[in-house]
């Protein structure tokens, strides 16, 4: 199976750039294409200043063109969207397939002083609620935002689900490509999983600031090495999913028998 991820800065009101880009994919047979974050609306710290309904209309006009698409091309098309619903702003990852839509709201968020989005979005959970996952061709597919890659039990449950590639769609930034990188494919290895990151490029300057978005967007195999990267300018990087490929690791290194067998030994324990 053949996925892929639009290194791309943020694309306006106009479909056109991305229709270019999904009409190379459909010609190449690929079934999953996922951006990055803040590509269907501005960056952050543009969002802080943005009226809310202005938000709701960019939005709106974005979920109709996306649910046209994913139709037009046969594909799914996974997303981060800025979601206003009753005057609260939501921060999600939407994933637009040709028969249905659904949207994952983003559990943990960032909440760093120069950028705060916990502060700024409404999203808010009392426990943490599975990730989304979702068969293609009898592949298994997980979806977390960028900023959860950090955390563990997103990929606990993810090895528990048996899923075979984890989307990761990001903006990162501040020239931390190497720490995102070896982070990746750490959390592939030791999933054996592949995972898929598309990274935003373009730049954001405010007062204090720049901020450059340096691609980097990836494609890592579940013994954990890159097998496709790109680099900083605007481009479709396309990659092969082999399911064997994720069985064989699975048996080669062991991981999840091992945690079964920890696990079985814990519950005796406290009996």
């Amino acid at each position: 199976m053949k996925i892929a991820a639009l290194q791309i800065a943020y694309l306006g009101m106009s479909s056109n750039r991305l229709d270019y880009y999904l009409r190379i994919c459909k010609s190449k047979d690929v079934k999953i294409v996922v951006l990055g974050e803040y590509v269907l609306n501005r960056f952050f710290k543009e969002l802080e200043k943005t009226p809310k309904a202005m938000l709701k209309e960019q939005s709106l006009h974005q979920i109709k063109n996306l649910k046209e698409l994913a139709k037009r091309y046969e594909i799914t098309i996974v997303s981060p969207l800025v979601n206003v619903q009753k005057d609260k702003i939501y921060k999600t990852v939407a994933i637009f397939s040709p028969k249905k839509s659904s949207y994952y709201m983003q559990q943990i968020l960032i909440d760093y002083k120069h950028w705060n989005e916990k502060r700024f979005f409404a999203n808010s959970f009392d426990c943490l609620k599975e990730p989304p996952t979702f068969i293609v061709d009898g592949v298994k597919f997980g979806v977390i935002a960028g900023f959860e890659l950090h955390f563990n039990i997103f990929f606990d449950y993810f090895t528990k689900k048996n899923v075979d590639v984890v989307l990761l769609p990001t903006a990162s930034t501040f020239d931390s490509n190497q720490r995102w990188r070896e982070i990746i494919k750490s959390r592939a290895f030791l999933g054996n999983f592949y995972i898929l990151r598309a990274n935003r490029i373009g730049e954001f300057n405010d007062k204090e600031t720049r901020w450059v978005f340096y691609g980097d967007s990836m494609c890592v195999d579940p013994n954990g090495k890159i097998i496709s990267i790109l680099a900083d300018k605007e481009e479709l990087l396309i990659c092969d999913i082999d399911k064997e490929v994720v069985k064989e690791s699975r048996k080669s290194w062991g991981f999840k028998r091992g945690m079964k067998e920890i696990c079985s030994k814990l519950v005796q324990e406290q009996i």
